[in-house]
């Protein structure tokens, strides 16, 4: 008798245990949004992903005099996300996050009026590291619109063939600057997710030599990444298509 009861109790205990593993590695593979949209009193937001080339809704939340949201998602590897907000005002502008999505806390706080441009995500590293490349390349937006400005107000009024051949090499280096820009940015940041997303977006179309330089710095986390397996899977598809 002693015997059984100390044996339902091992299984109990075990069975316990079992459950605690799981929900570990669960909360390990998983993402909590949450955050606050300012001005925002009735609405429904949605959290999207592009999948096999379509934007689809993963999850969903009805605002109703609250402001504040929350989505909890299980995530394999970092990707990029949506946070859509449905409006219903007809206007579809201004209407839809991007960020880096991955495992953690992450926070998304905004305006209602400016949705996108006031978004502020914390709690995301790829998501930092976009950032901090985004204001660099909104930098070479710029000065290439700049460029353009004054190449078409030359061809115009000028017509000045010297002029323009000058404008037309100063926005040729600035491409170049621009690639090797991305080039290094995603060689530097191998131990990030980041790394093969810019390879991928970026400078899909470089020299195969400078995307196998970017696949050498991957670490074997990235590499198992979506971004990463996409990435490693281009560059294999540009060798063959060479052959």
């Amino acid at each position: 008798m002693f015997s059984r009861i100390l044996s339902t109790r091992v299984f109990l205990c075990l069975l316990i245990i079992i459950g605690c593993e799981e929900a570990d590695k669960s909360d390990e593979n998983t993402m909590i949004l949450s955050g606050t949209i300012n001005g925002l009193r009735k609405g429904t937001l949605y959290l999207q992903k592009i999948q096999d080339s379509l934007m689809v809704n993963l999850d969903s939340v009805e605002v109703n005099g609250n402001p504040d949201f929350k989505f909890k998602t299980e995530i394999e590897s970092p990707e990029i996300y949506y946070l859509y907000l449905n409006k219903e005002d007809g206007d579809s502008l201004n209407d839809r996050i991007l960020f880096f999505a991955e495992k953690g806390e992450i926070t998304i706080n905004t305006l209602l009026k400016t949705f996108e441009s006031s978004a502020k995500v914390t709690g995301s590293k790829n998501q930092e590291l976009l950032q901090e490349y985004r204001k660099l390349s909104r930098q070479f937006n710029k000065k290439n619109l700049d460029y353009l400005e004054a190449y078409f107000t030359e061809a115009k009024e000028e017509n000045n063939d010297k002029v323009l051949d000058s404008i037309q090499e100063a926005m040729d280096n600035l491409l170049k600057r621009r690639y090797l820009y991305a080039l290094n940015f995603a060689s530097t940041h191998g131990d990030n997710v980041i790394a093969p997303f810019i390879a991928l977006t970026e400078v899909s179309d470089a020299n195969i030599i400078f995307l196998d330089t970017i696949a050498s710095k991957l670490t074997d986390k990235v590499k198992a990444s979506k971004y990463g397996r996409k990435f490693i899977e281009f560059i294999d598809s540009r060798k063959q298509m060479k052959r």
